[in-house]
């Protein structure tokens, strides 16, 4: 019986088979790395809210510390909302006739919360305790960026598994001390150099793996166990 197809066609059959490997593997890296992207993980992506509440103007330019609203950052696993009168305990006199605060007013008067558009907005599977980040010395900004710069609010970080992970293999890249939590301009500039709290200048290589031991850090297998934030 004569051959019905030429040589060369076992060759063209090889070729196709690492061809389509390769695209197959193509596609699967375009999909990971758009799995990446802002489209997907709403990073930089301002998002609007029933107040246009600015945290630039709040404060960077104002300086009121984080947990004058975010009150239970420090003690619990939510950071926490302002209630209404947080908001009221300046606006009742600044700006008292706004119509840009008549929903917080009425909120006031209703008793009824403002429904703010939640920003960093975990999956209900992942497990994140803010006052045990505080208390170690992971500063605000490190997370939420630089709040201070933003009019309206939005992520700088995906908030994916593998962006949490850099952070907990390698805690004393990121840890400062407690009393600069909430300073969003981190690490410290040359006219910080004098401050009691890095009397000798902050080096991120000497002073994060000293305080990851002054602030009895878990270790790095504790850190990457699943259990840790899968509960």
């Amino acid at each position: 019986m004569p051959q019905l197809f030429h040589r060369s066609t076992n060759t063209l059959a090889r070729l196709s088979i690492v061809l389509g490997i390769l695209l197959a593997g193509g596609v699967l890296l375009i999909l990971l790395q758009a799995n990446r992207t802002p489209y997907v993980t709403q990073a930089f992506v301002p998002r609007e809210q029933p107040v246009q509440f600015s945290h630039k103007h709040h404060v960077g330019d104002d300086g009121i510390d984080c947990r004058y609203c975010h009150t239970s950052v420090e003690s619990t696993a939510t950071a926490g909302m302002p209630a209404t009168k947080t908001c009221m305990n300046c606006h009742s006199q600044l700006f008292s006739n706004s119509q840009y605060l008549e929903i917080v007013r009425e909120s006031w008067r209703s008793g009824q919360p403002i429904k703010w558009t939640k920003v960093h907005d975990l999956p209900d599977f992942v497990y994140f305790n803010h006052s045990i980040h505080v208390n170690k010395g992971v500063g605000c900004s490190s997370c939420h960026g630089r709040v201070d710069l933003m009019p309206l609010m939005w992520n700088v970080n995906t908030l994916q598994m593998e962006w949490c992970l850099e952070c907990h293999r390698n805690p004393e890249k990121f840890i400062r001390p407690k009393s600069k939590i909430t300073e969003m301009e981190w690490p410290p500039s040359d006219k910080d150099k004098d401050s009691k709290d890095y009397p000798n200048g902050w080096n991120q290589a000497v002073d994060g793996p000293r305080l990851v031991k002054e602030y009895n850090v878990q270790p790095v297998t504790v850190l990457t166990s699943c259990s840790t934030c899968h509960r």
